[in-house]
C-alpha cells in the first residue's frame, strides 16, 4: 500500500531530499491484530496544525521515527475480526487515529469507529472529528453555550474556527467572528455569522464594541481562542462578568497571559481544551459529541468547508497550505479519485 512516512524531524513543506516525509509505495498492509479489529480502506484524511507541529518535532506527543502521521479520517470497512459485532464489510466509517491515517489502510478496534450516515460525503466526514469535535466539546460540553449568549471566535476562518461559528449558530447564540482578508470574511458571512471583523483592516475591539452597542448587548459571554498572543489580551476587554475563555491553541506562536486577578474579580472561567486527551479521560464525552455532529452533518445543520485537497504525493503542498495559513476551513489528503473533491471555493 501507499503510505506517507516521516523518517526524521523537519519541515514537511520541503519537496527535496531534505524533506522529513516521503511516500512509500510498498508499505505492508496492516493485519488485523485482535478479534475485534477492523481494517479500513482510507478514503480521505485531514491535516491539522498538530500534524504539522508533530513532524517538526514541536508537538507535545513525539512518536519515535519512522512513523506514519495522521489524525481524523474516513473510509470503508474492508475486513473485520471474528468478534466484530458493530460493523460489516462495506460500512462507511470515520474516526481519529493517534498515528497512521496518511496511508491507504488503517487497522483499529471497532470501538474507535463511528458509522457515517447514509448520504454524507466521506471526504467531509474525514474533516469532521478533530476540528468540529474540538469546537463541539469546547462550546457545548465545557462552556455550555446557550442561545442567550454572545460568542466571539478568533481565527474564525481556520478549521476549528469555521466549526466553532457553525456550532454557535446551531446553539442559537449571537456569533461574532474575527478573520483576516476579504475571502475569509465572505465565507463567514455566508454562514450567517452575526458580525464579522476583518482584522487586516479593522480594529477588533472597536468593531465588536460598535456591534454590541448597536444590538444593545452588554458584552461577550464566551471567547473561543485558537490564536493566542496579543489578540487574546485585546479581546479580554470585551468579556462580560462570568464569561468563559476557551483556550484552544496558539496559532500566533505566542502563549497569552490571562491575569488571575482579573479572572477573580470578573468571575471568569478559563477552560484549557486539549481534545485528544478526552480519548483517555472522558471517552464517553467524545462518543456523544461525535454522534451529535454526524447527526447534524446528515441533517445539513453544519457544512464542511474544504479549501485544499491533495493526493498523498502532494503532501508537501498540503502542509504548505497549513503553514502559510492559506486554508479557509480544512486541508485534506484524499485517496482514489482525489480530483473530484478539490475545493469549489
Amino acid at each position: 500500500m501507499e503510505a506517507l512516512v516521516c523518517r526524521k524531524v523537519g519541515d514537511p513543506t520541503l519537496s527535496d531530499e531534505t524533506s522529513p516525509i516521503s511516500v512509500s509505495a510498498s508499505h505492508l498492509i496492516p493485519s488485523l491484530n485482535s478479534p475485534t479489529a477492523v481494517r479500513v480502506r482510507v478514503r480521505a484524511t485531514s491535516l491539522n496544525y498538530a500534524n504539522y507541529l508533530q513532524i517538526l518535532g514541536k508537538y507535545q506527543e513525539k512518536p519515535p521515527h519512522p512513523f506514519i502521521p495522521g489524525s481524523d479520517y474516513s473510509g470503508i470497512v474492508e475486513s473485520v475480526g471474528p468478534s466484530v459485532s458493530m460493523f460489516k464489510i462495506g460500512d462507511t466509517v470515520c474516526s481519529v487515529a493517534a498515528l497512521g491515517s496518511f496511508a491507504q489502510y488503517i487497522v483499529v478496534d471497532e470501538t474507535e469507529l463511528f458509522r457515517v450516515p447514509d448520504g454524507c460525503d466521506l471526504v467531509a466526514a474525514a474533516a469532521l472529528p478533530v476540528a468540529f469535535g474540538t469546537s463541539h466539546v469546547a462550546l457545548v460540553h465545557r462552556a455550555q453555550l446557550t442561545s442567550a449568549q454572545v460568542l466571539l471566535v478568533l481565527g474564525a476562518a481556520g478549521g476549528v474556527g469555521l466549526a466553532a461559528v457553525q456550532i454557535g449558530k446551531v446553539c442559537g447564540a449571537t456569533v461574532i467572528a474575527v478573520a483576516r482578508g476579504a475571502g475569509k470574511v465572505q465565507i463567514l458571512k455566508s454562514l450567517g455569522v452575526d458580525h464579522v471583523v476583518d482584522s487586516s483592516i479593522e480594529n477588533v475591539t472597536e468593531s465588536v464594541k460598535n456591534f454590541l452597542k448597536a444590538k444593545k448587548l452588554k458584552g461577550v459571554d464566551v471567547l473561543y481562542d485558537p490564536v493566542g498572543g496579543k489578540l487574546t489580551k485585546e479581546t479580554m476587554k470585551l468579556l462580560n462578568w462570568g464569561a468563559h475563555i476557551l483556550v484552544i491553541g496558539f496559532a500566533s506562536g505566542e502563549v497569552p497571559v490571562i491575569p488571575a486577578n482579573i479572572a477573580l474579580v470578573k468571575n471568569w472561567t478559563v477552560h484549557g481544551l486539549y481534545w485528544g486527551s478526552y480519548r483517555i479521560h472522558r471517552p464517553g464525552v467524545l462518543e456523544d459529541s461525535m454522534k451529535e455532529l454526524l447527526s447534524w452533518l446528515a441533517r445539513g445543520l453544519i457544512e464542511i468547508h474544504i479549501s485544499h485537497s491533495y493526493n498523498l504525493s502532494e503532501a508537501h503542498f498540503a502542509f504548505s497550505a497549513i503553514k502559510d495559513r492559506k486554508a479557509i476551513g480544512k486541508v485534506m489528503i484524499a485517496f482514489d479519485d482525489h480530483k473530484t473533491v478539490r475545493s469549489k471555493l
